[in-house]
């Protein structure tokens, strides 16, 4: 399902793709932080280095996947060049499939992600407030209580068949919804080109068009 939201004017379009994710508190959590790492969580991320380093459409684009005690939002995001909207639509479809299809995650990419969440991890505690937000983390989403203190060494532990794990359950791309903000008059026709099925039309304030 594809929700284009009429914007006109817009130079650029905002495109916002997801579905629902499961809860934080699951067995492949940890694997699923380093899928998400090497998808569009870091800034070398597959997506960003796709759509802003590669092909110049954007400033920047990422993936997240917003923490919650049930079903949650994984989340792609970026805004474009509108000539382009049609274009990162399948570029971005094309990553999120990659890891359980054609470009399952490298033993490299596996090794930058284990760098760039541990590293991270002493900047994490550096207030009592800190401390205090990750213990309410535990109670929140009901994580056990060794889950901070055993977290670096979860993330070492990881392997290529571990993230091929979390990809299956993670990525879904043929369940994804679509959101385009942008102007309906460059980018509603390229759009429909892609044949994914129905485009509902929006204004600005959300009415059907």
């Amino acid at each position: 399902m594809i929700y284009l939201i009429d914007r006109p004017g817009s130079v650029q379009s905002m495109v916002i793709a997801g579905h629902v994710a499961p809860p934080k508190a699951n067995p492949d959590e940890i694997a699923i932080d380093a899928l998400n790492w090497v998808l569009g969580g870091s800034f070398i991320s597959r997506i960003n280095m796709n759509i802003r380093e590669d092909k110049h459409w954007s400033y920047g684009a990422s993936s997240f996947v917003v923490e919650a005690s049930g079903q949650r939002p994984f989340v792609v995001f970026t805004s474009v060049q509108s000539d382009k909207t049609k274009e990162t639509l399948a570029e971005i479809a094309k990553e999120v499939r990659g890891p359980i299809g054609a470009r399952p995650l490298t033993a490299v990419e596996l090794a930058q992600a284990q760098s760039g969440l541990t590293l991270a991890l002493p900047g994490s505690w550096e207030t009592a407030r800190a401390v205090g937000g990750s213990i309410a983390e535990l109670v929140r989403f009901g994580l056990p209580d060794d889950y901070f203190a055993t977290y670096a060494k979860k993330v070492r532990a990881l392997g290529v068949a571990d993230e091929a794990t979390a990809a299956a359950k993670l990525l879904h791309p043929d369940n994804m919804v679509w959101v385009v903000v942008g102007d309906r008059s460059k980018i509603e026709g390229p759009i429909r080109e892609l044949g994914w099925g129905d485009l509902k039309l929006l204004d600005a304030d959300g009415n059907p068009l």
